[in-house]
Formats: structure tokens, C-alpha cells, sequence
């Protein structure tokens, strides 16, 4: 089997360092360039034999020297964008971790799929499992994608009880083990508007044949609806490693020491709605999606905005929602005909929601 040569952006986060420990594990990976956002990675270079390193900045021209089979963008947030449009322009595998790209981007990124021609796989749990239930389907017979939440840690209380919580209260997943920025977003079920946003442009599908529904458990990572009835379900325990080696090995399935689902014990399958008024940035985000052009945009920008001000402990939890939603009703959301204009819609989207957390 040929080496295929792996650029690993977003290094030293939880995607990254379990995307590391898999390449190392196998012969037919290698790692060729990695990249952080902030953090140094010398070190982390030299013990794994990669001479392409970077910290900060686009990843373009590390991409351009290292040349590499796959792109692993973990990246967190709307910096990732220009890397999510190399890959696909230039025919690259991308295995992408960095939802926020292709939601920022999605018409974008989608002609630059058209024209690259290469494989676009999806790492985030959710969408990985709709790739693999979706695989050799003819699309007229799909009826709805059904995207699963575990609700974050604050399924089932109400608007006056989130107004009170703390930092570490949102970072306190209970099933999942992810960065802070993402965990917030779980909490706010920001992260599953952005998955809701990600899973219209990676599959074709319209909005309105997108469901969202809460899994507490997270033994179903998403399921898709067909003409005829069925329903087609990817179980597995939540562990992240099988997504990113999905990812790097496809189409073949390499191990992977994850535990091991015990059926005769029996599975908690339950499944709720979501409570769309107490959590308000999933009905934002398909409303975003829904308007098209740079909306989608904008509430990405002003939500990292929003998530940074309440890590910062600049701003309580319900500002959040808040602050998204006042920069949705102040942008015009006119569609990006190139990547300079999504960067200044990214650009006013972030100076409205912070002139908003300004104090007066």
C-alpha cells in the first residue's frame, strides 16, 4: 500500500493529538507538515520526524511545500477557511474537522470541490456517519438527514436556570472529550446549528429535509430517512478516533482500540426535540442557513466572537445567543463572489457583535 503523506493543521488540539497517535500507529501514514494556532510545536516537529512546521498565519504556503495526499483540517474556527478551499481546489483529500470553514464558505467551497475533484470526508462524528450510511444511496431515495445532539450539559433546564451557569459548567461535556471553544458551542447547541449548516453543503440536501433531535446517550451518531420508510442508524461508543481514522484510511477500515458496543446489556436509545426556545442559536443557524449568501458567515464570525467574550468571562452564558442575533439582524448577508469578500463579511460580522460587548 503507498505512503500517503498527511498534513495535520490544528496539531495540538484534541482532533489533532488523537490524529496524531493514529498516523504513528500506521505504516501507511505519514506525517509530512502540522501546524497549531499559537502553541509551539518545534519539539512536537522533531519527535516525529516532520520538517514542515508552522505556528499562526494562512496554511497555504505550507501546503504548497509539503505537498502532501491528505489534509487533516482541525483547525479551530473561520481560520481554517483557506486551507478547507486549497485542498479542494487543488484535488487534495480533505478530511475536515474545521465545520466552521465550510459553513463560512459553503458556495465557495462547493465550486472549488467542482473543480478540484479530489475527496471531501467528513470527521466530525455526525457527518461521518450520514457519509457512511449515505454511501452508494441514489439521492432521490433519501427523504431527511436526521442529525443527532446529546444536549450538552444543559439538557432540560430552562432559560432562567442557563442565566446563572459558569465557565466551567459549559466546558463539562458529559459524553464527548473536546476543546473549549466546541464545548461551549455543545452547550449552546451552537455546534449542532454549524453541523446542521455543514450537512446541507456536504450532501446536496435542502434544510427543510434536515432534522435535528437530541441523543443523550451519543451511542447514535446520526441516521438518514428513506422514501420508503426505513431508517438507516451509524451506533458506535463516542470516541473520536474512529471518525479521524475513517478519515485517513478510507476506503478501507483500519482497527481501532475503541471500546466496543455490548448489546446484550442493552443500549439507551432514547430521543427528544430539541428545546428550540431555551437554546435559540439552532433555530439562528437554519435561519442563517436558510437566508444564504454570507448569513451563514456571520453567524459563525459572531458567535467565536461571542464564545471567546463569555472563556474570557467578559459576558454570561445567554449573551451568547444574544449577540449572534443581533449581528444576523444588522448584516446583509449578500453572497461572496470570492474568498476577499467572505473575509470582510467575516470582518463586519466580528466588529458588530464586538461593538455589542462593548460597554456603553
Amino acid at each position: 500500500m503507498p505512503v500517503r503523506r498527511v498534513a495535520l493543521l490544528g496539531a495540538t488540539g484534541s482532533i489533532g493529538r488523537q490524529a496524531i497517535e493514529i498516523i504513528s500507529s500506521r505504516a501507511e501514514l505519514e506525517l509530512c507538515a502540522i501546524m497549531s494556532g499559537s502553541q509551539p510545536i518545534a519539539a512536537l516537529g522533531l519527535e516525529h520526524g516532520v520538517s514542515h512546521v508552522q505556528v499562526g498565519g494562512s496554511a497555504v504556503s505550507l501546503l504548497d511545500a509539503c505537498e502532501p495526499d491528505v489534509v487533516l483540517n482541525a483547525i479551530v474556527g473561520f481560520a481554517g477557511v483557506d486551507a478547507t478551499l486549497w485542498a479542494l481546489e487543488n484535488g487534495v483529500t480533505l478530511a475536515l474537522a474545521n465545520k466552521e470553514s465550510l459553513v463560512a464558505a459553503g458556495e465557495l467551497a462547493v465550486a472549488a470541490h467542482r473543480r478540484g475533484g479530489g475527496l471531501l470526508l467528513p470527521v466530525d462524528s455526525e457527518h461521518s456517519a450520514l457519509f457512511q450510511c449515505l454511501e452508494g444511496r441514489a439521492p432521490d431515495s433519501i427523504e431527511s438527514l436526521v442529525l443527532t445532539a446529546s444536549g450538552g450539559p444543559f439538557r432540560g433546564r430552562t432559560t432562567e436556570e442557563l442565566a446563572s451557569v459558569t465557565i466551567a459548567d459549559a466546558l463539562a461535556h458529559p459524553t464527548w472529550s473536546m476543546g473549549r471553544k466546541i464545548s461551549v458551542d455543545s452547550a449552546t447547541l451552537a455546534n449542532k446549528g454549524l453541523e446542521l449548516i455543514e450537512a446541507h453543503w456536504l450532501f446536496g440536501v435542502p434544510y427543510a429535509s434536515i432534522e435535528v433531535v437530541v441523543h443523550p446517550t451519543s451511542i447514535v451518531h446520526s441516521l438518514v430517512r428513506f422514501r420508503d420508510g426505513a431508517l438507516l442508524a451509524h451506533l458506535g461508543t463516542p470516541d473520536m478516533r474512529v471518525p479521524i481514522s475513517f478519515a485517513l484510511g478510507y476506503p478501507d477500515r483500519p482497527a481501532v482500540a475503541t471500546a466496543r458496543l455490548d448489546l446484550a446489556q442493552g443500549l439507551d436509545l432514547r430521543f427528544e426535540a430539541v428545546d428550540e426556545r431555551t437554546f435559540p442559536l439552532l433555530p439562528l443557524a437554519r435561519a442563517a442557513g436558510e437566508q444564504g449568501g454570507t448569513a451563514p458567515c456571520a453567524y459563525n464570525a459572531a458567535n467565536e466572537v461571542a464564545v471567546e467574550a463569555f472563556l474570557d468571562g467578559r459576558i454570561g452564558f445567554l449573551e451568547i445567543a444574544d449577540t449572534v442575533a443581533a449581528a444576523l439582524d444588522q448584516v446583509d448577508g449578500s453572497p461572496a463572489r470570492d474568498l476577499d469578500d467572505l473575509v470582510a463579511a467575516d470582518a463586519e460580522a466580528r466588529s458588530i457583535a464586538q461593538r455589542r460587548l462593548v460597554p456603553a
